[in-house]
């Protein structure tokens, strides 16, 4: 929270994991927390065409189709550094 301005809106998108805020840091610095489970299609387009221009990239694992069930082992075991992607398309070939 120190590195959000005065008067700025810490904006959480989608369902992040558990975070703790201190009340002072809020009410002190006029700070607002807000959230939503799911972007709209505007903001979906425009946090991409952002990420694109400022190079920024996921952080994901990306898998075969085959490593399905092991993927999820993995995330019910909490063995996951990132997110991971089912690459469908090569799979299949």
């Amino acid at each position: 929270m120190a590195l959000l301005k005065s008067f700025g809106v810490l904006a959480l998108v989608g369902f992040p994991g558990e975070i703790k805020i201190h009340p002072g840091l809020l009410i002190m610095g006029s700070r607002t927390v807000s959230g939503s489970g799911v972007g709209g299609t505007k903001e979906i387009r425009d946090m991409i065409e952002f990420c694109v221009a400022n190079e920024i990239h996921p952080n994901i694992e990306v898998v075969p189709i085959q490593y399905a069930n092991e993927a999820l082992d993995r995330v019910i075991k909490k063995d996951v550094k990132y997110r991971f992607v089912i690459d469908i398309e090569n799979s299949l070939n």
